[in-house]
């Protein structure tokens, strides 16, 4: 283990050179190896509707290909069809469809079953000799993964090539226990409350001493270190006696969940096994939830890569649903500020690569704003694909002083985005004829006015009746209408303007001021 990590930190000392060639040198050869593994805890995944076919999300990284040197290998599960793949390589501007091809390696398990992708490449000997023939120089090649355990770090072991993505061994502070750690030594406020909890007695006195501290509580969020999009949080409803441990435990056998498949038993079960928190619930009468996606070079330098409005929705209101960009002017520039401070502090860890903050804000009686710091996932977050998608189609940048997305042109943009667009009546669609009914109506993305939508996780659309899309616009309204009208068109063609338990999800973008 201890050779292990030696051989891990040696292959990190390339990605330095890598990072800084290809920042000075658009023509730089090389490979990136794209596993889009979501090696996460498996039960709490398989509540995510279609989870397989989140590995398509990473397809956005195909913006690579410009490079007219660059070469991408791209692994997944089970095949992605061709058309998907055409319409992302079509898209590419200055490049043709042939070229992009050429240089791009799709590569398939063949392997459906529920367990991360990663653990599926490593128990298949002859694939990895293919990875490795495919690779071209591997002192030019790097690994690129949704998020970091210790199976993409033997992946990248066993290829011999850096993963450009935080080493495992500071994972803890993805958890939402190491995320209260890293906010208190940034000196970033967030909900009061407990970490490093592991039983069901430690969140009885955690939520008994929140009550002390704060006297006029009524509800709290007992959070699972590991769950993720909302999922593996519970709300607590405190009793009438809040100071009484027989009355706490009454109700906490009452917490209410995001997913219906959630039971107590099942998910003490798995705080046993991971560990969690207990925080205040943060209300008031204008609650938003922004996050900011940030990226620590293989420098140690921080960035902040974007903010967004993330909408979130389910039966707690805990699960993400979609997000616009940018975050609101009102305090969009002390979003940044105070995850700067999370950055940094992050960096002086050794954490690198990209990574999200979840905030929430509410509105004071005199206007101002005050923030919360929720929490870190060191990993791609549900907002990074939207964004992937708006550099992918533009080539353009954002701007640090004002958090605004640039084209070359100089134009602002602005986009409406979702991944979890669903109905019943969706089913059946295949890839092929929604996008024959976005060419009829004339809602693609078209390069002459840098505006229309761009749709993701098709292969989910055909079995689960769902899939992802980034409405991308010169103004908020712009993509918010835009947005509004893809969806009344998809389901006019459909018939699936009843979206029963569906959240329309257009709904929530219109009603934020």
């Amino acid at each position: 283990m201890a050779d292990d990590r030696k051989r891990f930190a040696a292959l990190k000392l390339r990605l330095p050179k890598i990072w800084s060639e290809l920042q000075t040198d658009t023509d730089y050869e090389h490979t990136s190896v794209i596993i889009p593994s979501l090696s996460v805890n498996q039960e709490e995944l398989s509540k995510v509707l279609g989870s397989s076919f989140y590995e398509e999300r990473l397809l956005f990284a195909l913006i690579r290909l410009r490079n007219p040197n660059a070469r991408v290998i791209y692994v997944t599960s089970t095949p992605v069809n061709p058309d998907i793949v055409d319409y992302y390589l079509q898209l590419l501007d200055g490049v043709t469809l042939s070229q992009a091809r050429q240089r791009l390696q799709m590569v398939s398990v063949f392997d459906s079953s529920s367990r991360p992708l990663t653990e599926k490449i490593l128990e298949r000997p002859r694939l990895m000799a293919r990875l490795k023939s495919l690779l071209g120089n591997p002192k030019r090649a790097y690994l690129t993964c949704y998020n970091s355990t210790a199976l993409e770090r033997q992946l990248a072991l066993e290829l011999g090539i850096p993963l450009n993505g935080v080493d495992p061994e500071l994972l803890h502070y993805g958890t939402k226990s190491g995320s209260r750690e890293i906010f208190i030594e940034a000196g970033v406020q967030h909900p009061a409350g407990s970490e490093n909890l592991h039983s069901e007695a430690d969140v009885v006195a955690a939520l008994i001493a929140l009550a002390e501290e704060r006297p006029s509580i009524a509800r709290a969020v007992v959070k699972l270190d590991e769950g993720f999009a909302g999922e593996g949080n519970g709300v607590f409803i405190y009793p009438a006696n809040r100071s009484d441990s027989d009355s706490i435990r009454d109700a906490l056998h009452t917490l209410q969940w995001s997913s219906p498949q959630e039971t107590y038993d099942r998910f003490m079960r798995k705080f046993l096994e991971m560990g969690g928190i207990v925080e205040e619930m943060i209300d008031g009468k204008d609650m938003r939830s922004p996050s900011v996606q940030m990226r620590i070079h293989p420098d140690g330098t921080s960035a902040i890569v974007s903010s967004h409005e993330q909408v979130l929705g389910g039966s707690t209101g805990q699960v993400y649903l979609g997000c616009k960009f940018p975050a609101h002017d009102e305090y969009r520039q002390l979003l940044h500020r105070e995850a700067d401070k999370i950055g940094r502090a992050l960096s002086a860890k050794g954490v690198l690569g990209r990574f999200g903050i979840d905030f929430l804000v509410k509105q004071e009686a005199k206007g101002d704003w005050s923030l919360y710091a929720i929490e870190i996932n060191l990993r791609m977050c549900g907002t990074t694909p939207p964004f992937h998608a708006l550099e992918f189609l533009t080539g353009g940048r954002l701007n640090n002083d004002t958090g605004l997305f640039h084209t070359p042109q100089g134009q602002a943009k602005y986009y409406s985005a979702t991944d979890n667009l669903k109905s019943p009546a969706y089913r059946g669609l295949l890839p092929e004829d929604l996008l024959q009914i976005a060419s009829k109506h004339g809602i693609n993305f078209k390069h002459a006015t840098e505006t229309g939508v761009l749709f993701y996780m098709l292969g989910a659309l055909s079995q689960y009746g769902k899939l992802g899309m980034t409405c991308i616009g010169n103004s908020e309204q712009e993509a918010q209408d835009l947005f509004k009208r893809t969806v009344a068109i998809i389901d006019d063609q459909t018939d699936g303007s009843d979206h029963g338990v569906v959240e329309s999800i257009f709904e929530h973008y219109l009603n934020m001021e």
